[in-house]
């Protein structure tokens, strides 16, 4: 019996050791007491030694309330100038020659053929309330036919009033009132670093209106790479706002809303955005504007000297404290460089042109501008530094650039397909016809009722701006299509038209009923506006 409560005794002294070590063990991780309410044990996954971060009001966080003002200044320049912007498609033909070649011979000369359309897609932005846009002479050049679409999906035919190559400077026109009209800026004044917007439509019709931000990254950039005329001014406005191939002539706007430039340009290895974009200054703009719209042609005045920016050696050797001003390097003016303006002023080669008028001059296309939108005649003040320091000043009497007008748009008259002698002219519709004949009937019963109904038109050609463009077709693009009534008229001839349309006006709707070739002539509807 004593030794079995000896057992016992070891077991429970046993028993309240483990008991103890247990405690201490327990003691030593800091594990919550069981049974606590509001103690949860830790989850494995989350060290418990980590605080919770302490989470800030958003409007104790400095930079937000300035970047939510510049968001929302973005916004409203954006609703304010996109209405003003359009999206501009030009159409040019080759021009096809009139030479008419033997019954069967015309498969085996394609080139007797119609010519294809090149079709393009640019931008603009409207400047007047009765419809006068700005866009680039790039986008427009040598175009048959330019149709405008506004933010509103409005579409007009347009009229090109000039365009300037040198400046890369074109005005069109639309017949529309009560437009909205963008506020044009001053270009002068615009800080390198400022924030700026470019609206467009890059890509054409997928993307029409986009919106891109970014900053004036320089100014006074000369592209070289660029095509140029002779009296070329390149004075642009870099910008690494996104600007790609269709956003030509679209506006480059500041903060306020006001227009300082027209984007022109992109500098890229692939062909799209990469960092550079080129906008016209729209003060160089503005006056070339002036002159399309007054006279559809700019006329420039000039100082008859080929020139170039001065470099380090043309400073040290004229004396200057830092690298600015103009190097006169020849004469030139048109076939007769005797007659240069500057020549007869006493302007030599190797002149350093540091001012005009008493205003400083520090690069070329500063000078350009400032000469350029004098008027031929005018007498200016040049001032120059020569070999040694000496400075001497000249008056010079501007002459007239020589005019290029085949790079002046002043034309607005059809070059392609204008009937001639592919049959009779109607220019208010812009197609050339002839009366359906017997011998065009074959053996339809449908065009041999019309044919004894009185007859039809057959249109022997459209004319590209017309305003029935895509709308008729002739034999060569599909058809021919045939006329036979117009409104309540039946048109079997030239006197029947010409009674059809009497008493319409400029911008009257009228109704064609026209039969299309198919397997039995079916009519349809074509509405045209007259312009």
């Amino acid at each position: 019996m004593a030794s079995r409560t000896r057992d016992w005794i070891k077991f429970g002294s046993l028993l309240g050791v483990a008991l103890l070590l247990g405690l201490v063990f327990t003691s030593a991780l800091n594990l919550p007491a069981r049974g606590s309410p509001t103690d949860e044990p830790a989850p494995a996954s989350r060290p418990t030694t980590i605080p919770a971060v302490q989470q800030l009001p958003r409007a104790s966080i400095p930079a937000a309330k300035p970047a939510a003002d510049l968001g929302d200044a973005f916004v409203a320049v954006a609703e304010h100038v996109q209405p003003t912007v359009v999206f501009i498609q030009a159409e040019r033909q080759e021009r096809t020659s009139r030479r008419r070649l033997p019954p069967g011979f015309e498969e085996f000369f394609p080139q007797n053929r119609r010519p294809p359309v090149e079709r393009g897609s640019g931008s603009g932005f409207i400047i007047s309330k009765d419809g006068y846009i700005l866009t680039n002479n790039h986008v427009v050049a040598d175009a048959d036919r330019v149709e405008v679409r506004l933010f509103d999906k409005r579409e007009f035919a347009a009229k090109v009033v000039g365009r300037d190559a040198a400046t890369d400077v074109a005005v069109i026109k639309i017949d529309a009132t009560d437009l909205p009209a963008a506020t044009l800026g001053n270009s002068d004044s615009t800080r390198i670093g400022e924030w700026v917007l470019a609206i467009g439509n890059p890509f054409g019709e997928n993307f029409t209106f986009t919106v891109t931000a970014g900053i004036v990254s320089a100014k006074g950039r000369l592209l070289r790479g660029l095509e140029a005329e002779q009296y070329s001014i390149h004075d642009f406005i870099q910008t690494d706002a996104a600007i790609n191939p269709g956003n030509s002539g679209g506006p480059l706007v500041n903060v306020h809303g006001d227009v300082i430039g027209i984007n022109s340009a992109i500098a890229s290895e692939t062909g799209s955005y990469a960092g550079y974009g080129f906008a016209i200054p729209i003060n160089l703009a503005r006056v070339v504007t002036e002159q399309l719209i007054a006279r559809g042609y700019v006329e420039r005045a000039v100082l008859g000297i080929s020139i170039r920016d001065a470099g380090e050696e043309d400073a040290a050797a004229v004396g200057l404290d830092r690298i600015r001003g103009v190097v006169v390097q020849d004469y030139s003016f048109g076939n007769s460089p005797d007659a240069s303006p500057a020549k007869k002023a006493g302007i030599r080669p190797g002149d350093v042109i540091v001012a005009l008028d008493g205003d400083s001059v520090e690069y070329v296309a500063q000078l350009q501008q400032r000469v350029g939108f004098k008027k031929p005649g005018e007498t200016v003040r040049v001032t120059v530094l020569r070999e040694g320091g000496e400075r001497r000043s000249f008056n010079v009497r501007l002459a007239a650039a020589p005019q290029d007008r085949t790079d002046v748009a002043t034309r607005n008259e059809p070059s392609g397909n204008d009937g001639g002698s592919e049959g009779v002219r109607e220019d208010r519709l812009g197609i050339a016809f002839e009366p359906l004949s017997e011998d065009q009937i074959g053996r339809s019963t449908r065009l041999r009722e019309v044919l004894e109904q009185g007859g039809g038109l057959v249109v022997t050609a459209v004319t590209p701006d017309g305003p029935a463009y895509r709308r008729l077709f002739a034999e060569e693009d599909g058809g021919p299509d045939i006329i036979v009534r117009v409104n309540d008229h039946a048109v079997g001839s030239r006197t029947d038209l010409t009674a059809a349309l009497r008493g319409t006006h400029s911008g009257d709707i009228i109704t064609l009923y026209v039969l299309t070739r198919g397997l039995n002539w079916s009519q349809r509807v074509v509405r045209i506006r007259i312009p």
